[in-house]
């Protein structure tokens, strides 16, 4: 009885050993059809949406950046419409690119903090996340790139600014996470509200469309659990980045109708924004201004043009959108309003609001980022542009190290 035991034991532990040592191969190959318990997906659509949701966001941050924060008259003048995706001759700076020259479908921070919020949540358990360990992620981040500057070469001067861009990309952030994760919340007041100058900032919707991945279909507990994450964010800014992981919650969904994901900016309100005094949900009045702008706009609509820089649609939603621009192009109210119109006016249709925001201009690798997230999740990765998708998927692996894949085949792995 012992003896039978023993090699009972030995048997389940080889068996434990073997099933965690899969190959990425392997492991692609068990995302299989099976209904999963939590939600109304099967694992296969799962992945589909995750990597949607990763690769619509890098497509919108690859298309943007060779043009991030000129106007539209530079744009059209060097490139007449961006339609597809080009090579970043452009400097380096912290919150951009950090190769110079990248090719066609390199992507800058918009990317890179979803690749940072992935990693995080995909170690986590439960159904609710801890701010203080997504803070605590960031400012280790910051720690352990600001340690290696003392393991360069000072012959090697070039090395030190590649590590600089590192650095002073986190900078800011890590500046409001140590008060924050000391708990001296005197500070951590007086960080925040010097956090990129004061400026109510986009900061949260960098990283709050991918938590909608981890709460499936139920965008109440997103958005509760993003705002509780947006701990750099101030004002309504904090409730559009909850709105943001709400409405890639809701695009979770098969057979849905696009419509839905703008309903939880009327539906879902847990920290009572539409009770504010004298001033309600600045949230509900931006969808507001965007129905606004593309029903105006597409009065204007001739038939005979096609879509690009002569349609006087476009041009007549363009300069409606001027009209609310504020002074800061990264202002999350600004950025929004941008992303709700280019759904709208476009019936939601993928590759035209990429197209609209990289060609409207100003923050627009961030808008068509944010815009490519929610998308790239209602759509999935297999009904993305295929000259699209797998360059950037590419691209980013062969000269970033950033294997979009991966990423999401441990995310489906962990959450299920």
């Amino acid at each position: 009885m012992y003896s039978n035991c023993k090699l009972l034991i030995t048997y389940l532990a080889l068996t434990l050993i073997l099933f965690s040592c899969k190959t990425d191969k392997e492991l692609e190959e068990s995302i299989t059809d099976k209904p999963l318990s939590r939600v109304d997906l099967t694992e296969a659509e799962l992945y589909d949406k995750v990597l949607g949701m990763m690769v619509g966001s890098a497509i919108g941050d690859a298309m943007g950046t060779p043009t991030e924060m000129w106007t539209r008259e530079e744009i059209w003048m060097e490139y007449g419409w961006v339609s597809k995706l080009d090579s970043m001759v452009r400097e380096k700076s912290p919150e951009g690119i950090w190769e110079a020259n990248l090719p066609a479908g390199g992507t800058t921070d918009d990317t890179r903090w979803k690749v940072l919020i992935m990693e995080y949540l995909s170690q986590q358990n439960g159904n609710t996340l801890n701010e203080s360990k997504w803070v605590r992620k960031i400012y280790e981040q910051y720690q352990n790139d600001l340690s290696r500057f003392k393991q360069l070469n000072p012959e090697q001067p070039e090395d030190f600014e590649a590590q600089q861009l590192r650095v002073l990309w986190l900078q800011e952030w890590a500046k409001v996470s140590k008060p924050f994760l000391d708990n001296d919340l005197q500070k951590y007041a007086g960080a925040l509200n010097k956090f990129y100058g004061g400026e109510m900032v986009c900061g949260g919707l960098l990283y709050g469309p991918a938590i909608g991945l981890f709460f499936p279909q139920d965008p109440e507990k997103a958005y509760k659990e993003a705002f509780k994450l947006s701990i750099f964010d101030i004002g309504y800014a904090k409730d559009l980045s909850a709105l943001s992981a709400a409405m890639v919650s809701v695009a979770m969904q098969r057979d849905l109708d696009p419509q839905h994901m703008l309903e939880v900016i009327r539906s879902t309100d847990p920290e009572g924004y539409f009770d504010s005094r004298l001033v309600g949900r600045v949230a509900y009045r931006i969808l507001r201004q965007a129905l606004s702008i593309s029903q105006q706009a597409k009065q204007e609509k001739n038939e005979d043009v096609p879509f690009g820089k002569e349609d006087p649609s476009v041009k007549k939603a363009f300069e409606l959108l001027d009209e609310q621009q504020q002074d800061m192009p990264f202002h999350a109210g600004e950025i929004f309003l941008q992303v709700l119109t280019a759904m709208l006016f476009t019936d939601f249709d993928f590759e035209q609001s990429m197209q609209f925001l990289v060609n409207y201009g100003r923050d627009n690798d961030t808008t068509a980022s944010l815009a490519g997230a929610i998308l790239g999740t209602y759509y999935g990765f297999e009904r993305l542009p295929d000259h699209l998708k797998y360059k950037c998927l590419d691209t980013n692996k062969e000269m970033l190290g950033i294997d979009m894949e991966a990423l999401s085949k441990h995310f489906v792995k962990n959450w299920r």
